[in-house]
């Protein structure tokens, strides 16, 4: 590296003072241009390997020109909410309780949950405890021994109906095919674990997330499931009470 050269004062004395700084200045520009042309020299370009280091890559895809492990897979993102078990899992609500004793009041926590496999199984489960974890792993439990099997056509419902709980009503509509799930966050969580992509909703009365999920499973629970036709001469729907599963062309816009 070399040093700015310094002027002296007797080379200064004969000039006036805008003169010297202007002469300054071009002299320290032009140590400054040197420097970074050396370093520039030194420095190897981007994507080369240094020269000297030991073990630098070879070729395009490192030693030999190999790449390890071969071709790299392409990444395939999760469905919202799947855990490794293969369920949706959705939390609902959690709120904290009380209890008043004769020794004193007990807090705990209390947790709605919702779980589905998004084929068409779906349930839910409250669980209570004095930490939140243990409260939602317990209400996970009960929502797995709880669920039901929910008629679907498509990628909606097969008709409409109205579920009911307490003073919480829901009307369930089925919608055409890109309309999306029109529902509040408790519904929606519950036609997420259920697999259904289409549907129209509307929560009446009470809004408390506990009623609004028993209402929704109370009206899914009671959909009836698509005939197959006995006799396809006739034309019209036997009495075979079997569901269809994922059966019927889904609904589309007239």
């Amino acid at each position: 590296m070399k040093e700015i050269k310094k002027v002296d004062e007797k080379d200064l004395a004969v000039k006036t003072p805008a003169q010297a700084e202007q002469i300054l200045e071009q002299e320290t520009m032009a140590v400054h241009e040197e420097v970074v042309a050396e370093v520039a020299a030194e420095v190897p370009a981007v994507g080369q390997p240094a020269a000297g280091v030991p073990g630098a890559p070879s070729g395009p895809g490192g030693r030999g020109g190999r790449r390890r492990g071969g071709e790299r897979k392409p990444f395939t993102k999760k469905p919202a909410g799947l855990t490794d078990s293969g369920l949706i899992e959705k939390v609902v609500s959690i709120n904290r309780v009380s209890k008043t004793t004769k020794g004193g009041t007990r807090l705990a926590f209390s947790a709605l949950v919702v779980v589905g496999d998004g084929k068409g199984k779906a349930g839910y489960g409250l669980g209570k405890a004095g930490e939140v974890a243990t409260a939602i792993k317990k209400a996970l439990a009960a929502a797995k021994k709880e669920m039901i099997v929910i008629a679907r056509r498509g990628t909606t419902i097969t008709h409409e109906i109205i579920g009911q709980c307490g003073s919480a009503i829901v009307l369930l509509k089925p919608a055409s095919e890109g309309t999306g799930v029109i529902a509040s966050g408790a519904v929606r969580a519950v036609c997420d674990g259920a697999g259904i992509t289409n549907i129209l909703t509307k929560c009446h009365r009470s809004n408390n997330p506990i009623n609004v999920v028993k209402a929704t499973f109370d009206g899914l629970s009671r959909l009836k499931g698509i005939r197959k036709p006995t006799d396809p001469a006739a034309g019209g729907a036997g009495t075979s009470n079997e569901v269809a599963s994922n059966a019927s062309a889904p609904i589309t816009k007239p």
